[in-house]
């Protein structure tokens, strides 16, 4: 089966995470690295690896990139990661061991999540589908993020990947900021009983941030997590926030064109 792998990185001004997960990847015959055109040190990284190859192409929009990025892949089977994914031992050894006449099948990872290299007991980050046949998916856009199309049978990888984003504060605050755009564009434009409860919670615009607060404290229990763990905790409120900051924003500006009626009506004019 690892012979018939290509793994596909995304990349823009990621040195501080790419050596990292490399490293990890050294079985590889081949790993397609889709680069943004990165100003750092991504390129000589990526040039340190033997198996690496570098493909540049300037960045639209995730979905996009990720389907081009396919379309560079020649073996059967893609496993798609992000720049700060660091394989671990359990993940690469179920990896291995699996079959190699699998259909249509789809595989999921579970993430371990880390800050500054601490592995926290628990996170909200879900499994995503990392590995499958290139040929016969695409990616759909779905929000800030993207999707996997597909419909055929998925089965979880044993083992976890490492989450383990290395890029300073200021880049993350700046990324969740266009990340929010993305997510309130979505949310507004997706007809209320099509959302899932925790998007329909968040359209409220008040409630979202106190769940996470309380859900990631008390009901994933990083309360006891340490320092690591507020770290995340305080991300994930932030986030939120954020986001309904973005969705107040849409309804005081009802000329934006999304539909939305302001929390109040206008005065009218003496």
């Amino acid at each position: 089966m690892l012979a018939d792998i290509t793994p596909l990185i995304l990349t823009f001004n990621e040195s501080p995470n790419l050596r990292r997960t490399l490293e990890r990847l050294s079985w590889a015959r081949e790993v397609v690295v889709l680069d943004s055109f990165s100003t750092d040190g991504t390129l000589e990284i990526a040039g340190d690896f033997s198996n690496v190859r570098v493909v540049q192409r300037g960045f639209d929009d995730h979905t996009t990139q990720w389907n081009f990025g396919l379309a560079q892949i020649e073996t059967d089977w893609v496993l798609t990661l992000d720049a700060d994914y660091v394989l671990t031992e359990s993940f690469l050894n179920g990896l291995k061991e699996l079959p190699t006449d699998r259909g249509l099948c789809v595989y999921y990872a579970c993430f371990r999540y880390c800050i500054l290299g601490r592995p926290l007991r628990a996170s909200l980050y879900p499994p995503r589908a990392v590995l499958f046949r290139r040929s016969a998916h695409r990616y759909q856009a779905d929000g800030h993020t993207q999707l996997l199309n597909h419909d055929g049978p998925k089965t979880f990888i044993p083992g976890v990947i490492f989450h383990d984003d290395r890029k300073p504060l200021e880049r993350w605050v700046s990324e969740q900021n266009r990340y929010m755009i993305r997510e309130s564009a979505k949310l507004l434009a997706t007809p209320l009983a099509q959302l899932k409860f925790a998007d329909r919670l968040r359209r409220r615009i008040v409630f979202a941030p106190f769940a996470v607060l309380f859900y990631t404290l008390f009901v994933k229990g990083l309360l006891w997590g340490g320092w690591a763990a507020w770290f995340y905790v305080g991300q994930r409120v932030f986030a939120e926030l954020l986001l309904s900051l973005r969705l107040l924003e849409a309804r005081l500006k009802p000329q934006s064109g999304n539909g939305v009626p302001p929390l109040n009506p206008p005065h009218p004019s003496p």
